[in-house]
């Protein structure tokens, strides 16, 4: 079944105009199939309202200079931002500018090196874990979200706080987070529309409600790690490294607000992201068990799922890369433009949004062999690596992406070296929350092997 196509991913052709309220509701209710299949093929698209003009960009040149050659003249979109600032306030996945170059400044180090060999531990219990959750549900069938949800989360907290996801306030973070993520859309399309700041942007009261108890509730962790490292008590994780990081040009820290920005954008992009792609892996593996059978036959070969053993769980990488091609978990990136642009011989005005999609350019019917096919094969060839960028790329590029890579191949080895996952008869389809994940769940059958 190597190079099948995966269930059919494209929504079919549309007129090239459809009024702006039928597209907002189809934009609300699921952003990929709000897009037309001709975007797939296209090297760049222009879209008009009253409201905004936006550009779809897929060339990979152009992508380039938008993420890597000019990110100060195409800062993060206020577009973003006016959907999650009320879970993320303003975290460095939002700031532009100095202030965002302050902050990176302060993570980065947490993520350097041999800081990732230091928390592979932590990752190592929680995927032990997760695997043993799953395997006290053998013969039965799954939702499987639910599951790579519990264990993401599991990950994060330990390695970020030291706690396992059954600790009282790890367990409530991960609950309100399950609502937040269940009741906000990727873009709140209120966002683009010219009110006053003193009109509610179109948060449910759900999604407010969660926003506020998540930061109550990460306000309460951070303030305990700040008092045990005060007295010296404090583990040696990635919290305690954050927190007593200097700016090396300012020589100060992150105050408890800041902090509690960061630790929302860890969690989001730690744990929802991962659970994203990981559902995707294990639906990925049951679409096509030769797959399945050699990432176990691999991780049976490997021993002891120590760091040493990463390098040699190559098929999962390539399972884990294909994953990301095909579902990468943030299907779109905005930015604004700064200034007047010429693009494809296209004026693009001041103020438009560049829209960058992992999502389009993974599945690229002119930069890719078989866009729609299942094939991780295709990574121990040449594969243009310009369009895969579900990290993103270029100075703002996840801080966390070597650390999303080791959790994601970790995860699909451990557990399909002692499971098997089957499909049922519900088909999931893909739709944009915060992330790309199943408007029906991901329900498949868990035996043991």
């Amino acid at each position: 079944m190597t190079g099948c196509p995966v269930h059919p991913p494209k929504p079919p052709s549309r007129p090239d105009r459809v009024s702006l309220w039928r597209y907002m509701r189809l934009f609300r209710a699921d952003i990929l199939s709000a897009q037309p299949a001709r975007l797939y093929r296209a090297w760049m698209a222009e879209f008009r309202t009253p409201f905004f003009r936006s550009y779809l960009v897929n060339q990979p040149d152009l992508v380039a200079e938008v993420l890597k050659a000019r990110p100060d003249d195409f800062p993060k979109s206020n577009r973003i931002a006016e959907g999650l600032r009320p879970l993320l306030g303003n975290s460095v996945f939002l700031t532009n500018g100095d202030v965002w170059k302050r902050q990176r400044r302060i993570i980065d180090p947490a993520f350097e090196g041999g800081r990732l060999r230091d928390t592979f531990p932590a990752m190592l219990a929680a995927t032990e874990a997760a695997v043993a959750r799953l395997a006290a549900r053998a013969g039965a069938v799954v939702e499987i979200e639910e599951e790579t949800s519990h264990a993401a989360a599991d990950v994060i907290f330990r390695t970020l706080f030291s706690i396992p996801i059954d600790h009282a306030i790890a367990r409530d973070v991960f609950v309100e987070f399950r609502r937040y993520q269940q009741s906000q859309p990727i873009l709140n399309i209120a966002a683009f529309l010219p009110l006053p700041r003193f009109i509610p942007r179109g948060f449910s009261r759900d999604t407010r409600d969660a926003a506020r108890n998540i930061r109550r509730l990460i306000t309460d962790l951070t303030a305990a790690r700040q008092a045990d490292i005060a007295a010296g008590t404090a583990p040696d994780d990635l919290a305690t490294k954050i927190m007593t990081t200097r700016d090396p040009v300012t020589g100060q820290g992150f105050t408890t607000e800041e902090m509690v920005d960061q630790v929302a954008i860890f969690f989001l992009a730690g744990h929802e992201t991962s659970a994203s792609a990981l559902g995707w892996a294990l639906y990925l593996m049951a679409l096509f068990p030769d797959w399945q059978d050699k990432v176990a036959a691999e991780a049976q070969a490997a021993g002891p799922l120590d760091f040493a053993a990463l390098s040699r769980l190559k098929t999962a990488r390539d399972v884990f890369r294909e994953t990301l091609r095909l579902y990468p978990p943030v299907p779109m990136m905005v930015r604004q433009a700064t200034c007047p642009e010429r693009f494809r011989d296209r004026d693009v005005p001041s103020g438009a949004q560049i829209v960058i999609s992992p999502w389009h350019l993974g599945r690229h019917e002119r930069l890719w062999d078989n866009p729609d096919g299942f094939d991780p094969a295709r990574w121990q060839g040449d594969v243009p690596r310009e369009a895969w960028i579900p990290f993103s790329a270029g100075a703002r590029v996840c801080t966390g992406a070597g650390f999303a890579m080791i959790e994601g191949t970790l995860l699909l080895a451990h557990i399909l070296r002692d499971l098997r996952v089957t499909l049922t008869d519900q088909v999931p389809k893909p739709v944009a929350h915060l992330t790309v994940r199943s408007a029906n769940g991901i329900h498949l059958r868990i035996d043991r092997r």
